[in-house]
């Protein structure tokens, strides 16, 4: 195992997409997340997981840190951590997490460039935080959750897009014709995965939303 630790300089010093777009709306993140039913998505990401006590959870773009702390309230005897690169998002998890009484590692950073040693985690976590990134972004952060993931570790995640969506209806279209969201069709997400480096890459269960087709994923760490 080696302790490669990624620094926040070149490629993945960059800026990012706040979690609603920009950076004005922030403040109204939880209020359009529980809006939009967004917590009910995460619980089968969480069921997916099943996080075991002892543990060493990551959470990428956690945002203010709904699916960590529900891990952290889930298996009080895992070890958490969730990452973003938007400080003002990650003062308002720190917040909610003190406020709860629910002890979370915070770091600042981006999932391009993960401030981790290498097969550090059992598990990965990632809620509709994907189709904020580019496509060069997108390889790079899934070739950094390889790296620390641990032998038989796992990632999970959950975004818009999957093979079973239909093209019918107006978010849909819209959908398909973001250049984000442009690798989330067709089962191209576990072709991702397993470029970079992960194995048993699947789609695990697809969710019709008002605001479009949601798939969960998961994806073992490679040997």
């Amino acid at each position: 195992m080696h302790d490669h630790v990624e620094t926040q300089h070149g490629p993945a010093a960059q800026a990012f997409v706040p979690g609603l777009g920009k950076a004005f709306l922030t403040r109204l993140y939880d209020p359009v997340s529980r809006l939009m039913g967004v917590r009910s998505m995460h619980d089968p990401l969480l069921d997916q997981a099943a996080v075991r006590p002892g543990e060493q959870v990551l959470e990428i773009g956690c945002g203010t840190a709904n699916v960590a702390l529900e891990v952290k309230r889930r298996q009080a005897g895992a070890e958490v951590h969730a990452l973003d690169p938007d400080p003002v998002m990650l003062a308002r998890a720190r917040r909610k997490a003190a406020r709860q009484g629910v002890e979370v590692e915070f770091t600042q950073g981006y999932a391009q460039a993960l401030p981790y040693p290498d097969a550090a985690f059992d598990h990965v976590l990632s809620a509709f935080m994907l189709h904020h990134l580019d496509a060069d972004a997108r390889h790079a952060a899934l070739c950094r959750v390889a790296r620390v993931l641990r032998p038989g570790g796992s990632l999970h995640l959950v975004d818009f897009g999957g093979a079973q969506d239909s093209p019918d209806g107006w978010m849909a279209r819209r959908m398909r014709h973001s250049e984000r969201l442009a690798d989330h069709y067709d089962g191209r997400i576990p072709k991702l995965m397993v470029q970079a480096g992960l194995v048993d890459a699947r789609e695990m269960a697809h969710r019709a939303t008002r605001f479009g087709p949601v798939t969960y994923y998961a994806a073992a760490a490679g040997s």
